[in-house]
């Protein structure tokens, strides 16, 4: 079975590690594995910035540690045993911004990436590249190639402007009251190669427990991928829980869009046009959504016995919901 799966962040990288239990394929890639995987992760790359000449790329890094064997449990983010003397000695040199922390393990990935960038190799080929390194299990494409990148539009004492995503979740927390978000660039932007192709020929996309307004979403702000997505059976887990995210602070990026932080509420946003199957948590038993089937189950991704058995119900689900419309 072939899954394509939009992801971005913690719960995005955590419920893959849970996808490629659930199909059998977190065993040592073979080489068939290598080439013709059973899962695609489309990344998302507006959470990108350009800080001390690095091309930071959190979600994919965060994707590609996970399930590679480097991340930071505890965190989510970053690399395992990492040290700060980089950002230490910045910070003594008076470099700005100091509310982003680059760890001395991930400025080497950066590195990496910033020399290939540097000497024209795309984001696509450069992901590869650092993936032949962690052997992820899965084959992880950015949503584009191009540049985009999320900013938000605040109110700070009384004035009005915008911010890259990277200040308003790091730095406040996203405490500014933010009036709208805009994915820069994704307008022109055309989806990464390989993208389109994996989506055609996918069995089914899964859309993980990640923030649908800047992970997920992001993702459908590339033109033509939403639009191939909604071709396929999809099914989404929901990223809210009994009226609150799971992690992180979806909810405040809900509200600045007008989307009530509610199971039900997110699964409308995505839309009856993309979605055809959606789990709920048990807290959410009896949530409906017109054109969609929804079923309830534990979400909470606790340990790696709970993730797998959520990842097997959304695919249980999507091959229930594609032999309906065959």
């Amino acid at each position: 079975m072939r899954i394509v799966v939009p992801a971005g962040g913690i719960g995005g990288a955590r419920f893959l590690r849970g996808l490629k239990a659930a199909l059998g394929t977190d065993a040592p890639a073979s080489e068939e594995q290598t080439t013709n995987p059973s899962i695609t992760v489309i990344g998302n790359t507006g959470d990108d910035i350009t800080l001390f000449g690095l091309r930071i790329c959190p979600d994919l890094d965060t994707v590609m540690y996970t399930l590679g064997g480097g991340i930071d449990e505890d965190r989510g983010w970053g690399r395992k045993d990492e040290s700060f003397t980089v950002k230490e000695e910045l910070a003594a040199y008076g470099m700005k911004p100091t509310w982003f922390g680059l760890g001395d393990r991930d400025t080497a990935t950066h590195i990496v990436r910033a020399q290939m960038i540097a000497a024209r190799f795309p984001l696509s080929a450069v992901t590869e590249a650092l993936c032949d390194r962690w052997q992820p299990g899965v084959r992880l494409l950015p949503m584009t190639d191009d540049q985009v990148e999320t900013h938000v539009v605040v109110e700070e004492e009384g004035r009005t402007r915008a911010i890259h995503f990277q200040e308003w979740w790091i730095k406040h927390r996203a405490e500014l009251p933010a009036r709208q978000f805009v994915s820069v660039g994704a307008e022109s932007a055309k989806p990464a190669p390989g993208v389109l192709d994996a989506i055609a020929q996918a069995d089914a996309v899964i859309l993980p427990p990640s923030n649908p307004v800047v992970s997920v979403g992001s993702v459908f702000q590339v033109p033509g991928i939403r639009e191939a997505m909604a071709e396929k059976t999809v099914v989404g887990v929901s990223p809210i829980i009994g009226g609150a995210p799971v992690r992180g602070m979806a909810d405040a990026c809900l509200s600045a869009i007008g989307v009530e932080t509610d199971a039900g509420a997110v699964a409308e946003h995505l839309g009856a046009d993309l979605l055809d199957g959606w789990l709920v948590d048990e807290a959410d038993a009896g949530t409906e959504v017109e054109g969609v089937e929804v079923r309830s189950r534990p979400l909470y991704m606790s340990d790696p016995d709970s993730t797998e058995a959520l990842a097997r119900a959304a695919v249980d689900l999507a091959v229930e919901l594609s032999e309906a419309r065959a």
